[in-house]
């Protein structure tokens, strides 16, 4: 019988993680949060992630449990592995993902490099650290953020003072002097076996990615080597099972810091569906379920990918495709079953090639059609 692998959360990821089960012969299950969500095609349930009777319900009928978000509580989550479900990442890998302030503890204790930080719990705490970091910091709170949510520049402690009232303490980091974000991907399987993909540049645009080039541009031997051993640290360090993406700052004087982690597929590697040989979707699925892991080199010099951001106004997503597939016969477009809406993922493009200039271009205008 092929392995039953159940994904909770019904979104993009878990959507782009069908076609990979199909090739694989995975038997794929999806726990959705609503009806008619991206990875409607297999959902076999729909149901609240957060209340523990409706996962476990989920869980009784598949061999291995993984996720489309890091969102499940722990409680649900050790709950799970007490009843000998197999999950992965597990819940003492994932609370790292899920909570900010514990990932800097833990990768301080690792010895990762890390922007200068500190748990602050009122307005006083935050103005030291403010004073003592040129009067300006970033702010997050430690759980629920994502795509630039529950992140603010503050120069002031006062702009994050109702942040205060919903979490007993919030992490502040240091104003970076960065020259560009990257992002290094691994995937670990249970049994210790792990990959690595080329480290790649990421655009960022009002907090969400906008583009990634793969590989990373003009990135030397050295960081390149650095990029990796940290991904490598962390996924061993943490335990991590699955697919680890690491966000990464270049600073201006040559350092890699660590910005943020996710323990799933990520948009940073959405490039990799037509670019790597094995894609991200298909690594994860093959590292949850314990299986040898895949090549993650390059099939082409050069791979870009292009965020289709809340897409037509005056059409549907469907209705675009066949003039951009008519422009763009070498790109790729993958769209997630979702309705237009102003900054809301919908979709990417990928191309591939020879040429950085050229790809970059196609990929850009490719995705312009769904503008």
């Amino acid at each position: 019988m092929a392995v039953r692998v159940g994904v909770i959360g019904g979104g993009q990821l878990a959507r782009m993680m069908i076609a990979p089960a199909v090739e694989l012969g995975l038997d794929l299950r999806v726990l959705a949060e609503d009806e008619g969500m991206s990875a409607q095609l297999a959902a076999t349930g729909v149901g609240d992630y957060r209340d523990l009777e409706t996962v476990r319900a989920f869980a009784a009928d598949v061999d291995v449990i993984t996720f489309d978000h890091e969102h499940v509580p722990q409680e649900v989550l050790r709950a799970l592995v007490a009843d000998g479900v197999q999950v992965h990442p597990g819940p003492d890998a994932l609370q790292y993902a899920q909570d900010k302030l514990v990932m800097r503890t833990k990768l301080a204790e690792l010895g990762a490099p890390q922007p200068d930080w500190a748990a602050v719990h009122d307005t006083a705490e935050l103005q030291a650290f403010l004073d003592d970091h040129g009067g300006r910091a970033v702010v997050k709170t430690p759980r629920g953020g994502y795509d630039g949510k529950g992140v603010m520049v503050v120069s002031d402690a006062a702009d994050a003072a109702e942040w205060f009232g919903d979490f007993d303490a919030l992490l502040v980091e240091e104003l970076v002097s960065f020259s560009r974000e990257l992002a290094q991907q691994v995937a670990r399987r249970p049994s210790g076996d792990i990959v690595a993909y080329p480290v790649v540049e990421t655009v960022q645009r009002d907090g969400v990615c906008a583009e990634v080039f793969a590989p990373a541009p003009e990135a030397s031997d050295r960081l390149v080597q650095v990029a990796e051993g940290i991904g490598r640290q962390i996924a061993e360090g943490l335990g991590v099972t699955g697919m680890l993406a690491v966000e990464l700052f270049q600073t201006v004087d040559e350092r890699l810091l660590v910005n943020e982690l996710a323990m799933r597929p990520h948009n940073s590697g959405h490039w990799s569906q037509d670019g790597a040989v094995t894609g991200q979707f298909e690594q994860h699925l093959r590292a949850v379920a314990d299986l040898p892991l895949g090549d993650t080199g390059l099939r082409a010099p050069w791979s870009v990918m292009i965020n289709i951001l809340g897409g037509p106004a005056d059409a549907t997503i469907d209705e675009r495709f066949p003039a951009a597939m008519s422009a763009h016969p070498d790109a790729k477009i993958h769209t997630y079953g979702k309705a237009s809406r102003p900054g809301r993922k919908v979709g990417h493009v990928n191309v591939a090639g020879d040429d950085l200039d050229d790809v970059v271009y196609a990929a850009r205008a490719a995705a312009a059609y769904f503008a």
